[in-house]
């Protein structure tokens, strides 16, 4: 007989198997715990006790493999006795970092219990709950990285600490090694370095605002914010007040005291390359993967690309061209084009005043020295050296409704066509703008990304006159694909690191990039950037080079730009690339002459210095290139009649045919003013189109 009902589950039973497990849990969790711990404890007591030593000392070395820069005990780092250090230093750290040191193991229980309960929450690291004797583990032994890899290494030498050593050895050794900024390792070395005192004659509140620093170094170092810097001193302050560490008169007048900071000049940084020196340090965070204070401290010795020589002539030409009344600001760098190698590097006047780097940090318009990456782009699409557009004042109707009217410089205009050639010597903004819009500014931003210009570039007519911004180091690294042919390159500083233990824990690959740009483009290219030293392309006004050429003893390819706050000059010999910014850091409008004559005039003094007695060396042309005489006003093959003439070179089977016809036998010019109104097709093409 079937049955005509189910019995219901016996939900009763269910919840009691329930109630069961929820009654061993906690059972099951600490026994697990137990044994976790005691596993924990038993593998650090086989392990015994870590060393407390270590080789902290870090050394840059030139590419000579001389010493350019070192973080040394002597300087930097003091050692000093628990009971020489004043009690206030004691006391304020251990009120700020850790109140219950001397009555736990090595870990605060609760207040890990907090944050492992935040972490899960939030499925993050980021909550923490390290006592004097972790942070001690980790400045000596392990990465900064919120990993739970790196805390469990970090729990077993915690442990081992607290195991082997007492409690005043841990704390001596976290106050002897602490990074309280600016290369102060220790208590010792930061007050000498912030008030010029030893450690033990302190005040109060010179102890609390120690205190208050390796939270955060830079964010809390009273020389690079001060707000920051007192507001946690006063929480520092009123916490020892409340654990009765100080009395209130004693808080009041320690809140109130007015500090005075010496910060020795002499001790902030070595003489050498020090903006280069930070440009290495940032890359040697990217490659180990660490806090930068652990690559300070980390005992490594790393190998870079500076070439010391070049380095002392780049410096020497930025002081003796810059007037030194001058507020202006420079960003410069040297690079190898084959390797991406950098060679030198200026990150402004003055390191002791300023560490903000404009050779790799700053953001500046490019202006026209953004212009050959459009000219590239248009010999891709068919231009050569002789594509005539004109040159007069223009106003642009865009597809939005708007007019777009660019300027030349001064007000100067051929008011006649003139060809790719000249428009890139003379800086022809109309000719770049007809260019841009021909082409679609779209065309210009992806072609800029293929150098390597990666940052925000507005699709708009103006990008062709450079009103993007961009940094020393994005365009001479653009730059040099162009001296190189159309390779790929990756600026860096850095070919080898060396661990403390002698171990190579990297070496860069010295493999040739990609090839992305078109290698007969690339060569006409280069070329035509030749023209700014060229008078023979002289036309409404002299060449931009024109001020300099005459410094010049071999062939350099470059390009100028100028807004009213920057001044550019970038170029390159087949082995090096140079670039030079000028300008102010708050964007004033540069009106005097000669500072806006500061960049090219370092630029030339420095290549000719780099090159000087060096074998001549011409570009490389590649196969499918030809050079053909043209005169510079007709954009036809220059006859023996033309009064002058510039070799330019073609992808072959585009060079052109016909000899000049504006110069005639007899001086005679029968054609020059049909010439002039002779339109070619792209001109033609511009005139139906805008």
């Amino acid at each position: 007989m079937k049955k005509l009902f189910k019995l219901p589950p016996n939900n009763n039973s269910k919840k009691a198997k329930w109630r069961q497990f929820m009654l061993w849990l906690p059972v099951i969790g600490l026994a697990s715990g137990v044994l976790f711990l005691t596993g924990v404890y038993l593998v650090s007591y086989f392990l015994g006790p870590p060393d407390l030593t270590s080789d902290q000392n870090t050394i840059y070395y030139s590419r000579d493999g001389e010493v350019i820069g070192e973080e040394r005990g002597s300087e930097s780092r003091y050692w000093m006795e628990l009971e020489d250090i004043s009690p206030e230093v004691i006391e304020a750290t251990l009120a700020i970092e850790d109140q219950y040191f001397y009555n736990h193991n090595g870990f605060d229980l609760k207040r890990i219990a907090g944050a492992v309960m935040s972490d899960l929450t939030t499925l993050s690291l980021k909550e923490g709950a390290s006592t004097l004797t972790q942070q001690y583990a980790r400045n000596l032994y392990l990465t900064f990285e919120k990993t739970w890899t790196r805390k469990i290494k970090e729990a077993f030498y915690t442990v081992r600490l607290e195991m082997f050593y007492s409690k005043d050895e841990i704390l001596e050794g976290y106050l002897n090694t602490i990074y309280y900024g600016h290369g102060a390792y220790g208590i010792e070395a930061a007050s000498r370095y912030f008030f010029d005192k030893s450690a033990s004659e302190l005040t109060l509140a010179e102890s609390s605002m120690l205190a208050a620093i390796p939270k955060g170094p830079s964010y809390y170092s009273p020389l690079n914010d001060l707000e920051n810097a007192e507001t946690r001193q006063k929480r520092i302050l009123a916490l020892m007040k409340e654990n009765g560490d100080i009395s209130n008169p004693e808080y009041y007048l320690a809140v109130r005291e007015h500090l005075n900071y010496v910060a020795k000049k002499e001790e902030k940084r070595t003489a050498v390359a020090p903006y280069f020196q930070d440009t290495v340090l940032q890359e040697a965070v990217s490659i180990l993967e660490m806090n930068a204070e652990r690559v300070r401290s980390g005992g490594y010795e790393i190998y870079t690309t500076l070439d010391t020589e070049r380095q002392q002539e780049l410096e020497n030409q930025a002081n003796s061209v810059i007037d030194s009344g001058s507020e202006i600001q420079i960003g410069a760098m040297a690079l190898n084009p084959e390797t991406g190698e950098i060679r030198a590097l200026v990150g402004g006047r003055d390191y002791e005043e300023s560490q903000f780097n404009r050779a790799v940090q700053a953001k500046r318009m490019a202006g026209s020295t953004f212009k050959p990456f459009l000219y590239y782009a248009a010999l891709i699409h068919g231009y050569d050296p002789t594509t005539m557009l004109m040159s007069k004042p223009t106003s642009f109707e865009l597809e939005n409704g708007e007019v777009y009217q660019p300027s030349n410089y001064n007000g100067y205009y051929a008011y006649e066509p003139i060809s790719l050639a000249q428009a890139l010597a003379l800086s022809d903004n109309v000719y770049a703008v007809r260019t841009n819009l021909y082409l679609g500014p779209e065309t210009l931003v992806k072609t800029a990304k293929k150098f390597g210009i990666d940052g925000h570039l507005p699709s708009v007519p103006s990008l062709a006159l450079g009103t993007a911004s961009v940094t020393v180091e994005d365009m001479v690294t653009g730059y040099g694909m162009i001296a190189n042919g159309g390779y790929e390159i990756d600026s860096h500083t850095i070919t080898r690191i060396v661990d403390r233990n002698g171990k190579e824990v990297y070496t860069r690959e010295s493999e040739q990039g990609e090839r992305v740009l078109d290698p007969q483009s690339t060569f006409i290219l280069t070329q035509l950037m030749t023209g700014i030293f060229d008078s023979t392309l002289n036309g409404y006004m002299s060449v931009t080079g024109s001020t300099v050429a005459d410094e010049l003893s071999r062939t350099y390819a470059a390009k100028s730009g100028t807004t009213n706050t920057d001044s550019w000059m970038i170029g390159f010999s087949p082995d090096l690339v140079t670039g030079i910014w000028t300008g102010y850091d708050n964007s004033k409008e540069i009106v005097r002459t000669a500072e806006e004559a500061y960049a090219k005039d370092i630029w030339a003094g420095f290549m000719e210095a780099a090159h000087q007695d060096k074998p001549l060396k011409r570009f490389d042309m590649p196969a499918g290139v030809v050079g053909v005489p043209i005169d510079p006003e007709s954009g036809e093959r220059a006859s023996t009649y033309c009064e002058t003439s510039r070799v330019m070179y073609f992808e072959k089977g585009t060079e052109p045919t016909e000899y000049c016809s504006v110069h005639l036998p007899g001086g005679e010019e029968p054609e020059k003013e049909k010439k002039k109104d002779k339109k070619g097709l792209f001109q033609r093409l511009f005139e139906m189109l805008f």
